[in-house]
């Protein structure tokens, strides 16, 4: 585990560092990325060339995080788990759940804090005894410097870590305004829009190569206690007989998927169609669903618009009965209008009434118990479930007869609102569902296909 002592210290830059110096190494590297964030992994898999997996111990139970990260971990010769914000930071509900240090324990993974060396010296050893001491139920093994400005400043921080805490300091990055990951709203830029600064992760590697115990990294990762036993919960059906077809939406514009719920849809007999509604013409043939992830519409709503074969392949599935199911930007895609950052209006879908309006400040961010409020493609009136959002838009003009998909709330049990848009084949809100915590909504999805399709042979008869 790469944690941090918050948010900001370089935990992104100093993991991608380490899994390029291992690729280099001839090591096969499997990335995890704690908690729900889409991007960091994107960056993973460019510089492992494995699909890297989102672990969240506050929307799975501890089981299936076991399970999970045995199932691809068992491929690799080391995994590599990137924290998120600080090592204790987690939900607000005070649980320590969703955080570093609680997927930590429940992998019995060794942990490597990553500190930022800015504006401190000596008194580095009293930050890192503090998160030593802070829970005996991780295992601090080793700490890496980043911000380095000099070898006496390394050498003044390294001392005072080592002798106050007996914590091994396995090395440093110097402080680099060259070395950075492009940034913007939603966070880090996705790998897929950065290709043409790959030489980034090069330079990472090399720079871990000259100034990081490798070696050292490896007997951590080797000292791992024995690994608990997890019951198989998850990927436990096969070939349902349900045979299905799921146009997916994967391009610059809509991007934000788990690989392990693409994998559980294909393990449930759903069969994957990948499409680009930026460049494609139209859906792909013989699909009796539609998914839309979330992603950057936003900054690609010209083109969206431009596209307007894609748009009417779409409406028309709708209107003849194929299941649609859209998050965040997708639910932006299908509606009426998108306006961006600088008040410009673009023509989107109109599978659904209403406009999303980019906003100057988030809107939603953070875990969040979804209540449906009437039955959809993915669970019934009712149902309750865990999810997240983050988004900077917000919606306007819906009309007044809209079904609201959702009851949310925030993880502490406060600020209840109301999230997304339901029809009869259609469902889309700002929720961000990892299926594979509930693997039972996933089951839903394909079943509602399956009636949809069914439905429409009928009527054809």
């Amino acid at each position: 585990m790469i944690a941090g002592t918050n948010s900001g210290v370089g935990k992104t830059t100093v993991t991608l560092g380490i899994m390029s110096a291992l690729v280099s190494k001839g090591i096969k590297v499997q990335g995890f990325k704690t908690g729900p964030d889409y991007i960091d992994t994107s960056h993973h898999k460019f510089v492992t060339g494995n699909s890297s997996r989102n672990l969240d111990t506050w929307m799975m139970s501890d089981s299936v995080c076991r399970e999970l990260f045995k199932r691809s971990a068992i491929n690799a010769d080391i995994s590599v788990i990137e924290g998120v914000m600080g090592l204790y930071d987690g939900s607000i509900d005070s649980t320590g759940h969703g955080s570093s240090a609680h997927l930590a324990s429940v992998l019995k993974a060794p942990v490597i804090l990553v500190v930022s060396a800015k504006g401190i010296a000596q008194s580095a050893g009293a930050v890192v005894m503090g998160y030593k001491e802070f829970s005996k139920g991780i295992n601090l093994s080793g700490v890496i410097v980043n911000n380095i400005a000099s070898h006496s400043h390394y050498d003044c921080i390294k001392r005072s870590i080592e002798e106050t805490c007996s914590v091994p300091v396995l090395g440093y990055l110097d402080k680099d305004n060259e070395i950075t990951i492009p940034e913007r709203h939603l966070g880090l830029v996705p790998s897929e829009e950065n290709a043409g600064h790959s030489d980034l992760y090069e330079k990472l590697g090399k720079m871990v190569l000259k100034t990081i115990d490798i070696d050292g990294l490896l007997n951590t990762a080797r000292s791992a206690d024995e690994f608990p036993d997890c019951k198989k919960s998850i990927f436990c059906d096969r070939n349902s007989a349900l045979q299905v077809n799921l146009a997916v939406a994967r391009d610059n514009a809509f991007c934000f998927y788990y690989q392990d719920d693409i994998e559980l849809f294909e393990a449930l007999g759903i069969r994957i169609k990948y499409f680009s509604p930026l460049h494609d013409r139209c859906i792909p043939d013989d699909v009796d669903g539609i998914f839309l992830g979330g992603g950057f519409p936003e900054l690609n709503a010209g083109k969206l618009m431009k596209n307007e074969t894609m748009r009417e392949s779409i409406l028309d599935a709708y209107n003849n009965g194929t299941i649609i199911y859209g998050e965040c930007g997708g639910m932006m895609y299908l509606l009426e209008k998108l306006i961006d950052c600088d008040g410009r209006s673009f023509k989107m879908g109109g599978v659904l009434g209403g406009t999303s309006v980019m906003q100057n400040k988030r809107q939603g961010l953070g875990y969040i118990i979804a209540e449906a409020t009437c039955d959809n493609v993915i669970c019934k009136r009712g149902d309750t479930f865990r999810a997240h959002e983050f988004h900077w838009s917000k919606l306007l003009d819906v009309p007044d007869d809209t079904a609201f998909a959702y009851k949310t709330q925030k993880s502490n049990g406060k600020q209840s609102k109301a999230d997304g848009i339901c029809g009869k084949n259609v469902l889309a809100s700002y929720t961000h569902v990892h299926f594979s915590s509930n693997p039972e909504l996933a089951r839903n999805l394909l079943l509602s296909m399956a009636n949809a399709s069914r439905n429409k042979e009928v009527s054809t008869l």
